[in-house]
């Protein structure tokens, strides 16, 4: 198999990463008075699970091309205010493309703590 056309190499994903630590990890520090996580993780099982139910769900409403839309959260529980992202079907792969609401979203991964830089 080739690999994907989007692929990034290990110095510049490196680099976002630091750029995301500079300009931003220590605000979010402060703010909270705690640091935050900044990665999450889930199995290729688990992801490709949830994507086979896209695409599956998609196609019955004759949505043949979703795509997935990665938005940031927050957990506002008690014990847990850290970051998280979780994932949205779309209903087609552009940058306009709506939510798809009748499919539902798909979170809870692991994080490393203290939090694992790349």
């Amino acid at each position: 198999m080739p690999k994907p056309e989007k692929c990034i190499t290990v110095a510049e994903a490196r680099n976002l990463q630091n750029n995301w630590i500079a300009s931003r990890a220590q605000q979010i520090e402060n703010a909270l008075g705690n640091q935050d996580t900044r990665e999450v993780l889930w199995s290729l099982e688990e992801l490709q699970e949830y994507l086979d139910y896209i695409k599956e769900e998609s196609e019955k409403t004759g949505i043949k091309n979703p795509g997935v839309r990665v938005y940031f959260g927050a957990y506002d529980e008690s014990d847990n205010d850290r970051a998280t992202v979780f994932f949205a079907p779309t209903k087609g792969p552009e940058n306009n493309d709506e939510n798809n609401y009748d499919i539902s979203p798909f979170n809870v991964g692991n994080s490393g703590w203290p939090p694992y830089s790349y």
